[in-house]
């Protein structure tokens, strides 16, 4: 294995270089550039108050935040911005696609700082600071999975480098510690989890946090435990225990309680998913925020991308996104050169004041196909309308076609919970006894779904029990990345590059990643599911009679994808997800009502009224496997 060092990637260098301006005018700073020594950079940690006893001892919890910054600004009385990282993982789970963990010297000091984040911004004037949530490593305290102590963790440390909270040399004891070197300008970044918290802190409001960079990020812990009333199968008391595994010996255990109490089982929006539901607090954030996620994200699905982007949207929050063929990566992994470069320039504008022009930038770049990028104005796509596809019969039963003209009829399949997604697309021109599938012809022109959609379901369950699924499949020949492979789109190879300073215990090289490939007849490119007992109110679930209808709308995930030109677009309604959700207790006959079901896409393009065609494309056709649920890295 080749270990390079120093700043030995070209685009590296480039990032940091200053264009001097016209020889009448000041000199204009485009960017910051390495000027500091790392190996000579102060690193420390501060425990910060957090004012609450979540572990029951008696004693207030502190949190510990790790922090590297460079000491010749402070030396010359000069302040600097921060970022931030806030996980539960730094000692658990690990960090990065090579599972990185904090590692520190015999006296406690921090050495080894997960991610490239200290390498590459601290020789450029920025702090770099890695906070513990209470209750994970040398934090005290309990995690809460996204709840207000997570949030809190975070938040204090913000507090903190405004000024606002207070700090201390040591867990118990010690002596206060202030951030006098801080500006009190913080950037949060993080994927899964840690942007998770990101979203959280921004959400709060807190005044200082200029900037969030939300990796594959949760905007509402109920989108990754439930949809719709229905429910994944797994609870936050499981990853609680997993984080909390190499804490300082505290004891959870009525934390973990309070975890499994209240995400009941059957799938209902209640007090527990209030509290971590940061999108009704979208209204509190004065950050800028930078997304970035996978539209084939199976772990953190991607309408918690889609929801927390439209609330922002209607807050008129500065935002820009980044939306990769990828399941559960990182950009770094997939298209590193790039994201490096363009989080330099985000976090040089929005916490050094550098007017680069960033902000003026296409709002969206998305992957169309594996390495292939393209810019867009805005996101949605400019030009897109919601529109209503309804489904309409043919001549074999459960199978018709998709247009814009009303249905008639019905239809009906048997829920059976040991089926999925994969055996519902196949066969598309014939009848199935677990779903129905309804497609456009061939399309004359692309159309593009870009945003969030919704379907309306009207059906009649046989029993007192149902679930709904539904999925939007584009049918045609494509190359994509492998999203449910080992690497979820990448493969990682034996290859280094480096981005910024390395010290004895603190590398800045990372492996090389390439584009994870694979040929398919057909992609699914949107998915939801629904509890049929919720259909009055996520908050409390009815009890279904037998042979009588009822009307559900719920989501489907948050996509931007191309469906080309001689492909077909098609609905695809069916009970229980097998890959996905939890079975009902009486798996049911259901009948679809065509003429009260529909499905409202965001579009650019047009579908016909009326297919020519009642049916896709018959044949064998290859695909894609579910990939697993992982924990939330």
């Amino acid at each position: 294995m080749r270990v390079l060092t120093g700043l030995c990637a070209a685009a590296v260098l480039a990032a940091g270089v200053v264009v001097p301006a016209a020889a009448t005018a000041a000199p204009a700073r485009t960017a910051t550039k390495p000027q500091y020594d790392y190996a000579g950079a102060i690193r420390e940690t501060v425990w910060v108050d957090l004012g609450r006893d979540g572990d029951g001892d008696g004693v207030p919890d502190r949190v510990a935040a790790d922090i590297v910054r460079p000491k010749e600004p402070a030396e010359a009385g000069k302040k600097i911005p921060v970022i931030m990282d806030a996980s539960p993982y730094y000692s658990s789970v690990g960090r990065g696609n090579e599972t990185q963990f904090k590692t520190y010297d015999a006296q406690g000091r921090p050495v080894s700082f997960p991610l490239f984040y200290d390498n590459y911004f601290v020789p450029r004037g920025y702090a770099v600071v890695l906070v513990d949530l209470a209750g994970t490593n040398r934090s005290t305290g309990c995690v809460d999975v996204g709840g207000n102590s997570d949030v809190q963790s975070a938040k204090k440390v913000v507090d903190w480098l405004n000024g606002r909270a207070t700090g201390y040399t040591a867990k118990t004891g010690g002596t206060k510690m202030s951030a006098g070197w801080s500006d009190g300008g913080v950037g949060m970044i993080g994927k899964s989890y840690d942007g998770t918290i990101a979203n959280g802190v921004a959400s709060t409001g807190v005044e200082g946090l200029k900037t969030i960079v939300p990796i594959s990020a949760i905007s509402s812990w109920y989108d990754y435990y439930r949809s719709d009333g229905a429910s994944f199968g797994f609870n936050p008391d499981g990853l609680a225990q997993t984080v909390e595994r190499r804490n300082g010996g505290q004891d959870c255990s009525a934390q973990n309680r309070k975890l499994a109490d209240g995400a009941t089982a059957n799938g209902d929006y209640g007090p527990l998913w209030a509290e971590r539901d940061y999108v009704a607090n979208a209204k509190n954030v004065r950050a800028s925020v930078f997304i970035s996620h996978g539209v084939n994200d199976l772990n953190v699905m991607p309408i918690n991308y889609g929801q927390w982007w439209d609330a922002l949207a209607t807050k008129g929050v500065q935002r820009k996104i980044w939306l990769a063929q990828t399941g559960h990566v990182d950009p770094f992994d997939y298209r590193r050169t790039e994201w490096v470069d363009t989080l330099h320039r985000w976090f040089d504008h929005y916490l050094m004041g550098i007017d680069n022009g960033i902000e003026k930038e296409p709002m969206a770049t998305v992957e169309r196909q594996p390495d292939q990028w393209v810019n867009e104005a805005t996101y949605p796509a400019p030009g897109t309308k919601a529109t209503v596809l309804r489904p309409q019969p043919g001549r074999t039963p459960g199978v018709g076609t998709l247009g814009t003209a009303g249905g008639r009829g019905s239809a009906s399949f048997t829920d059976n919970p040991k089926a999925g997604e994969n055996e519902w697309a196949a066969n598309p021109s014939a009848t199935s006894p677990n779903r129905v599938l309804y497609s456009t012809g061939a399309l004359t022109s692309p159309v593009q779904v870009s945003g969030t959609s919704s379907i309306t379901v009207t059906a009649t369950p046989s029993t007192s029990t149902a679930r709904l699924s539904a999925m939007l499949v584009d049918y045609g020949p494509a190359k994509i990345r492998n999203f449910s492979g080992p690497g979820e789109g990448i493969v990682t190879g034996t290859e280094r590059t480096c981005w910024g300073s390395s010290i004895d215990g603190d590398s800045a090289c990372y492996k090389v990643t390439s584009a994870d490939t694979t040929n398919v007849d057909y992609t699914i490119i949107s998915r939801g599911w629904a509890d049929l007992a919720n259909y009055q109110s996520l908050s409390r679930e009815a009890r279904l009679t037998p042979g009588k209808a009822y009307t559900m709308t719920f989501r489907l995930a948050s996509t931007d994808h191309i469906v080309p030109a001689g492909h077909r677009l098609a609905l695809v309604i069916g009970g229980t997800d097998a890959n996905f959700i939890t079975g009902p207790a009486n798996p049911p006959k259901l009948t679809i009502d065509l003429a009260k079901t529909s499905a409202q896409v965001p579009l650019v393009g047009t579908v016909p009224a009326r297919p020519w065609t009642e049916a896709a494309p018959a044949g064998p056709l290859a695909h894609v496997p579910a990939a697993a649920r992982f924990d939330l890295r």
